[in-house]
């Protein structure tokens, strides 16, 4: 195998392009010199590190295996080779899927030798337009690379983007040390989740291979997504479409089982994403002496989107959802800590029968029976 994309035979997308066209896209990060970035590094090493023992107080969750995770401070082409070497990882059995039916299409051949190379460019543009955005990620499904290591035995990796950091920290005028802590104090929390939880990486694993294997996608049709996605990034928009936002990839759901398994799978993110925001938020006001000012700032700047083209590319990437995980989930566990306590709330992780459902998300107090009234019982 050569670089991310095994250039042996041809696929439905040429990862190695992928990468070469978002690193060459992708926008410089701040202006800071050699020095300043050094002292970026360094510092949100050591809050990552420190984030452990405030995470781990704060949760109550034990963690056996996060020495075994590596946290990796990265820039943005850094962020795109790691997300391409996970996509590659979890796409792999829906894209062997696709390539086979591609062999039946007529054109076939003409296909195979210029659509994985086109699918990569349009691929690297989408990626370019997030390495600008993404603050940090707890990479669950992350291979190791010559040069992104990653944990054993399935373990993940934490990835730190510090321009984007640097950058977002100056956009909203808060205080850089706290903002790094803050930052660090949520990926923290994905990694205490995965480590602290051993069966809910293979659980989830499980159920996105479970959808993909339901996924009846025309290749064509996989394409077509892509490119949408590459025209709204460039400005263009075939003439007499509405702008009705953008379509979501997550629209090429198809079958009554995938959208079951949708809804399990909206569930464990809301409850992921608003459990790192509760956390980020409980631990701050003891150790960010500034989280109440940065946090209605963020969530302010989340709300508000850069620009009309920034919020359709979120609505056809699926960020809107996330957005709305953030809310739903952040209530879901407020809502349960202050009903049954924080070990109370614990209980979500014993297994996967004790996780919410996308209803209970919605309303906490239906978890709460089920879960400790079925256990007290």
């Amino acid at each position: 195998m050569t670089g991310f994309g095994g250039t042996a035979s041809p696929g439905m997308v040429d990862w190695n392009l992928a990468v070469a066209t978002a690193t060459r896209l992708a926008r410089p990060g701040p202006d800071v010199t050699r020095d300043e970035a050094r002292a970026v590094v360094a510092e949100l090493r050591r809050h990552a590190k420190a984030s452990e023992e405030h995470v781990r107080g704060f949760t109550r969750l034990e963690t056996e295996q996060s020495h075994d995770t590596p946290v990796l401070v990265v820039d943005r082409p850094g962020w795109v080779r790691a997300n391409v070497a996970g996509f590659r990882e979890i796409l792999k059995p829906l894209l062997d899927k696709m390539q086979e039916r591609r062999g039946a299409h007529p054109g076939s051949a003409v296909l195979g030798a210029v659509g994985g190379k086109v699918t990569g460019v349009e691929l690297g543009m989408l990626l370019s337009f997030l390495s600008s955005r993404v603050l940090g990620q707890y990479e669950t499904f992350a291979p190791a690379t010559r040069d992104l290591p990653a944990g054993g035995n399935g373990g993940g990796r934490l990835l730190l983007v510090a321009p984007n950091i640097v950058h977002v920290e100056r956009e909203l005028d808060v205080q850089p040390h706290d903002f790094r802590l803050w930052v660090c104090l949520h990926e923290e929390t994905h990694r205490t989740q995965f480590t602290a939880v051993p069966w809910l990486r293979d659980h989830l694993e499980g159920e996105i291979q479970s959808f993909l294997a339901e996924t009846d996608v025309d290749p064509m049709t996989f394409l077509e997504r892509i490119r949408e996605a590459a025209q709204s990034l460039a400005g263009g928009r075939p003439e007499g479409e509405q702008d009705d936002g953008g379509r979501s990839f997550v629209e090429l759901v198809q079958t009554p089982a995938q959208r079951e398994i949708l809804g399990r799978l909206t569930a464990v993110m809301s409850l992921l994403e608003g459990h790192a925001d509760y956390v980020m938020d409980g631990v701050g006001p003891s150790v960010v002496p500034t989280v109440a000012e940065i946090r209605e700032k963020f969530q302010q700047r989340r709300a508000k989107g850069a620009s009309r083209l920034d919020q359709a590319l979120r609505k056809l990437l699926g960020l809107d959802a996330k957005l709305k995980q953030y809310r739903d989930g952040e209530r879901f566990v407020r809502a349960v800590v202050d009903q049954v306590g924080v070990d109370g709330f614990n209980r979500v992780w014993t297994s996967p029968n004790t996780l919410p459902t996308k209803v209970e998300i919605a309303k906490p107090a239906d978890w709460v029976a089920r879960v400790h009234r079925k256990a007290e019982s």
